[in-house]
C-alpha cells in the first residue's frame, strides 16, 4: 500500500468520511480511508441485551465512559489518554473524540432535522453572522438522497423553515409514548407544535439492515443495522465495491503538498508501531471532525502556507460553534400510578417541539435571534431498579409504604431539553497550543469559547416557556430555575461543534467554496462540520452527510473531466 497512489485519501470514517467513501468508491474511484481510532464492528461488539445490573457500577457513567459502561464509544470521550487539549484562560470547552471506526455515528442520538431556507441565509434575515454560499434548494436533492439511503423516520408537517421530504422518503414514525402525548396536549393548549421527530432509525428494512424492534439502547450501537452507523451501512457498501481500503490506528497530522502547492496525500503516524508513514492521493478529503480537521490544517505549514494549509484567509480555526443546551425537569401527578409495561420504543425521541416563533421573531417580538427546539423524555422508565433517583425525592417511609410510593411515582418525571442555535462570535475559536504536544509529538489544540447575550436570552425564553408547559399540565418543577448563565451548557458539551473552516463565496473570508473545496488548494476538500457557515438549532449530522454527498459528486466530476 505504501507505494500506491489513490484517487482520494479520506481522513475520518464518520458521517462525512463514510459518505464520501461510499459516493467516490461507487463511482469507481480508488479510495483510501485513514481512521485515527481502532477498528470496530458493531455486528460483533454491540452488547445489545446486556443488563445494567451486570456491568461495573451498574453501568453508570465514569470519566472514561461518561455515557455509561455500554456506550458504543470504545476508546474515546472528552478526555483521551495521551491526547490532551487546552482551554484558554477564561474559557471552557469540551472536545469529544470518538477514536473508532465510524466515529460519532456509532453513539449519536440519530436526530436528523433538515436545515431550512432561513438557516442557510441567516444574515439576510437578521443581519448577524454570515450567509451560506448555497440556498436550501441547492441541498434539497441531497437531503432526499441521504434520508433515503440512511433511513430516517418522521412525518411531513409543512411547518415554516422545517422542510418536508419528498413523498415516500421518510419511514413511518413510531407511535407516541404516553408522556409525549401528555406534552403534546399541553402544547396544543399553548399553540405550540409538538410533532413526530425525525431520527435515523429504520422502521422498515433497507437491504440487510433490519427495522428497529424497540428493545435496546441505541447508544450501545446496533448489531441489526436499524440505528444508522457508517459501520453498518456506508462503509460496508463502499467496501463491497472493491474500491475502498481502510486503515485504522492511522493518526494523520499533516497534508502533504507538492512543489506546486497541490495536495499530494497526507503524513500519518501508525499508532501500532509509532512510525511516520505517507499516504499518496490525487485528492485529499478531510472529514476528521471540526476540531481535528482544523488541527491538521493549522499544523500543515509550509513556505507556501506559513499559517497552515488552506488558511490564507486566516479563517481556519475561527467561527467555532456548538449547540446551545439547557434542561429542566418536572414531576406530573397525571402520570402517577401508571401500570408497568415496556414503552422504550426507539430509545430516543418519538415526538419533539420544533421552533415555532419565526413570525414573531421577524416582527421583533422576541429579544433573541435564531431558534431552538425541544427534546424530551421520561425519566426512569427502563429496567426496574434503574433511574430511581428522581423517585427517591418523593418516596418516604419504609417497607410497604416505600414500595407503594416507588410504584406511584415511577415514570411520572419528564425532562425538557433545549437545543438552540449559536451565532458565531470572535471570542470562539481554536488554535495550535504553543506549548503542548500529544503522545506522538503532534501539536495540540487550545480552545477559546464564550456564549453571547443572544444565547443567554434564548435559554431564558426556553425556561419561561417550559414553566408554562409544566404549569398547564399540573406538573411540579424539580429544583429551582437557575440563571441562564448557570443553566447553559458548556462549550462542546452537546458534541455538535462546527464551523472551524467555513464555506463561503469569498476567498478572503472563508476557507472553502460551496463544495467544500479549499480556495487555496483545489484538490483538498473538507467534508465534515468544519465547513458550516452557521449552526442552526437542527442537529448537524444529516446536513454533514448531505453536504458530503454533494461535495463528493462534484469531486468525482472534477476528476472525470481532469479539472483536478
Amino acid at each position: 500500500m505504501k507505494n500506491e497512489r489513490y484517487d482520494a485519501v479520506i481522513v475520518g470514517s464518520g458521517a462525512g468520511g463514510g459518505m464520501a467513501a461510499w459516493v467516490l468508491a461507487s463511482k469507481g474511484l480508488r479510495v483510501l480511508m485513514l481512521e485515527a481510532g481502532r477498528d470496530y464492528n458493531p455486528y460483533d461488539e454491540t452488547p445489545m441485551f446486556a443488563a445494567p445490573r451486570d456491568a461495573p457500577l451498574r453501568g453508570t457513567g465514569t470519566p472514561d465512559k461518561p455515557f455509561g459502561f455500554y456506550d458504543a464509544t470504545v476508546d474515546g470521550g472528552w478526555q483521551v489518554p495521551g491526547e490532551p487539549y487546552a482551554s484558554a484562560p477564561g474559557s471552557e470547552f469540551m472536545w469529544w473524540r470518538s477514536r473508532m471506526l465510524g466515529g460519532r455515528t456509532n453513539h449519536w442520538a440519530r436526530n436528523s432535522f433538515r436545515m431550512g431556507p432561513y438557516d442557510f441565509k441567516p444574515r439576510t434575515r437578521d443581519g448577524l453572522g454570515v450567509d451560506w454560499p448555497i440556498e436550501y434548494d441547492d441541498l434539497a436533492p441531497w437531503y432526499d438522497k441521504t434520508e433515503a439511503i440512511v433511513g430516517v423516520y418522521g412525518r411531513n408537517d409543512g411547518l415554516e423553515n422545517h422542510p418536508d421530504s419528498s413523498p415516500g422518503v421518510l419511514h413511518k414514525p413510531p407511535a407516541p409514548r404516553v408522556s409525549e402525548l401528555l406534552i403534546q396536549a399541553g402544547c396544543h393548549d399553548l399553540d405550540i407544535p409538538c410533532v413526530p421527530a425525525r431520527r435515523a432509525i429504520l422502521t422498515r428494512p433497507i437491504g440487510d439492515r433490519s427495522a428497529c424492534f424497540y428493545a435496546t439502547d441505541c447508544g450501545r450501537g446496533c448489531s441489526i443495522g436499524a440505528a444508522f452507523q457508517s459501520t453498518t451501512s456506508l462503509l460496508p457498501m463502499a467496501l463491497a465495491t472493491g474500491n475502498l481500503t481502510i486503515m485504522t490506528n492511522a493518526m494523520v497530522y499533516e497534508v502533504r503538498l507538492d512543489d506546486k502547492g497541490k495536495a499530494d496525500g497526507v503524513n500519518y503516524i501508525a499508532k501500532n508501531t509509532g512510525k511516520h508513514e505517507v499516504a499518496s492521493g490525487r485528492t485529499v478529503v478531510l472529514a476528521a471532525s471540526s476540531g481535528e480537521t482544523a488541527r491538521i490544517l493549522l499544523n500543515s505549514k509550509s513556505a507556501l502556507f506559513p499559517d497552515g494549509a488552506g488558511n490564507s484567509s486566516g479563517q481556519v480555526g475561527q467561527n467555532l460553534m456548538d449547540t446551545v443546551g439547557a434542561a429542566m425537569r418536572a414531576q406530573f401527578p397525571l402520570l402517577e400510578n401508571r401500570p408497568a409495561y415496556n414503552e422504550d420504543g426507539a430509545m430516543g425521541l418519538h415526538m419533539y417541539i420544533p421552533f415555532w416563533l419565526y413570525q414573531e421573531q421577524a416582527r421583533g417580538e422576541l429579544d433573541f435571534k435564531r431558534g431552538y427546539h425541544y427534546e424530551f423524555g421520561s425519566i426512569g422508565r427502563r429496567e426496574p431498579g434503574v433511574g430511581l433517583g428522581e423517585v427517591a425525592t418523593f418516596a418516604g417511609g419504609y417497607g410497604r409504604s416505600l414500595k407503594e410510593d416507588m410504584r406511584r411515582y415511577y415514570g411520572s418525571f419528564l425532562s425538557f431539553v433545549c437545543r438552540g442555535e449559536m451565532i458565531p462570535n470572535a471570542g470562539s475559536y481554536c488554535e495550535i497550543d504553543p506549548d503542548t504536544k500529544d503522545r506522538w509529538g503532534i501539536p495540540t489544540l487550545r480552545f477559546h469559547f464564550k456564549w453571547s447575550e443572544n444565547e443567554l436570552k434564548m435559554v431564558r425564553h426556553f425556561q419561561e416557556t417550559t414553566a408554562q408547559i409544566i404549569d398547564r399540565l399540573g406538573g411540579r418543577l424539580q429544583g429551582s430555575v437557575a440563571s441562564p448563565q448557570q443553566s447553559i451548557s458548556r462549550g462542546g458539551e452537546i458534541i455538535h461543534e462546527v464551523g472551524t473552516a467555513r464555506m463561503g463565496d469569498n476567498p478572503d473570508s472563508s476557507v472553502t467554496n460551496q463544495f467544500g473545496q479549499t480556495w487555496d488548494i483545489n484538490n483538498l476538500f473538507l467534508s465534515d462540520g468544519s465547513v458550516f457557515a452557521s449552526k442552526a438549532h437542527k442537529n448537524p449530522t444529516l446536513t454533514i452527510m448531505a453536504l458530503a454527498w454533494r461535495s463528493s459528486d462534484y469531486l468525482a466530476e472534477q476528476l472525470r473531466t481532469r479539472a483536478l
